[in-house]
């Protein structure tokens, strides 16, 4: 049996949808200005925090959001953890340099 599809078009909207699409359309039209404002606050805004604030909010935008940093597997065997007598001569008796 085949569907009408002037009527099973696809899923309804839901009413979230459609407030959702509502600000996305308002915000990209305000964007340019808010931008412009942000800019503002991050080069004179009265505190470090406001500051801060809207530099990272802009970088975010224009470069994206950091992402979480990785730990890094530690090294099965350290050079400087397996001769330590190194690292004390060195430091101990510094290497010469032209200048001295």
């Amino acid at each position: 049996m085949a569907r009408d599809k002037s009527t099973a078009s696809g899923r309804k909207r839901t009413p979230s949808a459609k407030a959702a699409t509502t600000m996305r359309t308002l915000a990209q039209k305000h964007g340019p200005t808010m931008i412009d404002a942000l800019s503002d606050i991050a080069l004179n805004g009265k505190s470090e925090t406001a500051r801060i604030a809207a530099i990272r909010e802009l970088l975010d935008r224009g470069y994206g959001k950091v992402k979480a940093p990785q730990e890094l597997p530690e090294p099965e065997e350290s050079p400087l953890l397996s001769s330590p007598h190194l690292v004390i001569k060195r430091i101990s008796h510094p290497l010469k340099t032209s200048s001295s």
